[in-house]
């Protein structure tokens, strides 16, 4: 009997297993999580069962794989707009701006990722945070850095400053994580500004527009 060699890097990469994942991306959202089968994704595929479960032994495992690819794709689209021409030519606290005004409507993929709140995920979702933080606090800090060298931002520790940025945010105004009220989220909301400003060493009033907006976005 052959044996497949694949190695675990080469097997992500493969066609076959970046088709599964955009399947998956395709029928979760559309026939909810739990009422999708891995059946029914190897029938629209057209592979075999064994395929399937080469790539990925579980729903679950393929779930996990869904939701980095879903972090892999957002990290992609604001590192693209903070290279675009848009933001060739803008200052650091334009840039800031820009990335925290922009915020990704894809209902399909807030459809998946609030599979994540619910609590026998709670071990996913805090390794699907920890990826989060990993890929964008160095896009947050590559504009904190020059921030400070210019003036606009006074920290010594921009990475860091991103990293409990996003971590605290996350944590603390997700009900699906942990269940807050609706008024312990509206006050943190409330005070993010300042704790932003005070956390950068920025100007007085800087994040509220760019806040507002993102949260206006969301709803």
């Amino acid at each position: 009997m052959a044996v497949n060699t694949m190695t675990t890097e080469n097997r992500i990469n493969s066609t076959r297993y970046k088709e599964i994942i955009a399947a998956a991306r395709k029928l979760f959202p559309a026939k909810g999580y739990e009422a999708t089968s891995m059946n029914e994704l190897i029938v629209s595929l057209g592979i075999a069962k064994g395929t399937m479960y080469y790539y990925f032994p579980s729903k679950q495992c393929l779930l996990e794989a869904v939701v980095e690819d879903i972090v892999d794709e957002e990290f992609t689209r604001l590192k693209n707009l903070l290279h675009s021409s848009t933001a060739q030519h803008l200052s650091p606290d334009e840039k800031l701006r820009l990335l925290l005004g922009e915020y990704s409507g894809n209902q399909d993929n807030n459809r998946i990722l609030d599979i994540l709140n619910r609590p026998d995920n709670s071990r996913m979702y805090s390794y699907q945070l920890g990826r989060y933080i990993e890929k964008l606090a160095p896009l947050y800090a590559s504009i904190f850095a020059p921030g400070c060298g210019e003036g606009v931002f006074n920290s010594a520790y921009p990475l860091e400053c991103a990293e409990f940025m996003i971590a605290g945010i996350t944590f603390l105004v997700d009900p699906g994580l942990y269940p807050w009220s609706r008024s312990q989220i509206t006050r943190r909301m409330k005070a993010l500004p300042f704790l932003l400003e005070a956390q950068l060493g920025a100007l007085s009033g800087f994040f509220d527009e760019s806040l507002q907006n993102k949260n206006t976005n969301k709803e």
